[in-house]
Protein backbone atom coordinates (compact mmCIF):
# COMPACT_ATOMS: atom_id res chain seq x y z
CA UNK A 1 0.00 0.00 0.00
CA UNK A 2 1.52 3.55 -0.87
CA UNK A 3 1.77 6.15 1.89
CA UNK A 4 -0.69 8.85 2.04
CA UNK A 5 0.08 11.93 0.44
CA UNK A 6 -0.80 14.41 2.53
CA UNK A 7 -2.26 16.83 -0.06
CA UNK A 8 -4.13 14.39 -2.45
CA UNK A 9 -5.06 11.89 -0.38
CA UNK A 10 -7.67 13.72 2.40
CA UNK A 11 -10.44 14.98 1.54
CA UNK A 12 -14.16 16.21 2.83
CA UNK A 13 -17.08 13.86 2.88
CA UNK A 14 -18.98 16.17 0.63
CA UNK A 15 -16.44 16.31 -1.94
CA UNK A 16 -16.59 12.88 -1.54
CA UNK A 17 -20.57 12.67 -2.28
CA UNK A 18 -20.41 15.38 -5.23
CA UNK A 19 -17.04 12.90 -6.80
CA UNK A 20 -17.56 9.28 -5.29
CA UNK A 21 -16.25 7.54 -9.18
CA UNK A 22 -13.54 9.77 -9.59
CA UNK A 23 -12.23 9.34 -6.43
CA UNK A 24 -12.91 5.57 -6.20
CA UNK A 25 -10.57 5.58 -9.30
CA UNK A 26 -8.38 7.61 -7.67
CA UNK A 27 -7.84 5.18 -4.96
CA UNK A 28 -7.42 2.29 -7.48
CA UNK A 29 -4.97 3.76 -9.66
CA UNK A 30 -2.60 5.19 -6.85
CA UNK A 31 -3.11 2.26 -3.99
CA UNK A 32 -3.04 4.89 -1.64
CA UNK A 33 -5.92 5.12 1.07
CA UNK A 34 -8.32 8.32 0.64
CA UNK A 35 -9.09 9.32 4.57
CA UNK A 36 -12.24 11.57 4.25
CA UNK A 37 -13.04 14.34 6.81
CA UNK A 38 -15.94 15.24 8.63
CA UNK A 39 -16.45 18.64 10.48
CA UNK A 40 -12.43 19.09 9.81
CA UNK A 41 -11.93 15.83 11.80
CA UNK A 42 -10.54 12.35 9.87
CA UNK A 43 -13.84 9.95 10.12
CA UNK A 44 -13.46 7.00 7.68
CA UNK A 45 -10.60 5.76 5.26
CA UNK A 46 -11.53 4.38 1.83
CA UNK A 47 -9.06 1.32 0.43
CA UNK A 48 -9.16 -0.77 -2.44
CA UNK A 49 -10.25 -3.92 -1.81
CA UNK A 50 -6.99 -5.66 -2.65
CA UNK A 51 -4.67 -3.37 -0.40
CA UNK A 52 -7.69 -4.02 2.26
CA UNK A 53 -7.59 -8.40 1.53
CA UNK A 54 -3.49 -7.76 2.07
CA UNK A 55 -3.45 -6.22 5.08
CA UNK A 56 -6.59 -8.84 6.55
CA UNK A 57 -4.24 -11.71 5.31
CA UNK A 58 -0.90 -9.83 6.58
CA UNK A 59 -2.79 -9.44 10.10
CA UNK A 60 -3.56 -12.64 10.27
CA UNK A 61 -0.43 -14.19 9.55
CA UNK A 62 1.14 -11.96 11.93
CA UNK A 63 -1.80 -13.05 15.13
CA UNK A 64 -1.17 -17.08 14.08
CA UNK A 65 2.45 -16.54 14.35
CA UNK A 66 1.68 -14.75 17.72
CA UNK A 67 -0.21 -17.64 18.92
CA UNK A 68 1.65 -20.23 17.64
CA UNK A 69 5.21 -18.42 19.25
CA UNK A 70 3.39 -18.19 22.63
CA UNK A 71 2.22 -22.06 22.06
CA UNK A 72 5.74 -22.81 21.85
CA UNK A 73 6.96 -20.66 25.13
CA UNK A 74 4.20 -22.24 26.98
CA UNK A 75 5.37 -25.44 25.82
CA UNK A 76 8.43 -24.88 26.82
CA UNK A 77 7.73 -23.45 30.37
CA UNK A 78 5.55 -26.68 31.01
CA UNK A 79 8.52 -28.99 30.21
CA UNK A 80 10.86 -26.59 32.14
CA UNK A 81 8.83 -27.48 35.47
Amino acid sequence: MGSINLEEDIRPLSEFRANTASLVKLVKKTGRPLVLTQHGKSTVVLLDVRQYQSMVSSIELSESAGAAKRGLITEGIKKSR
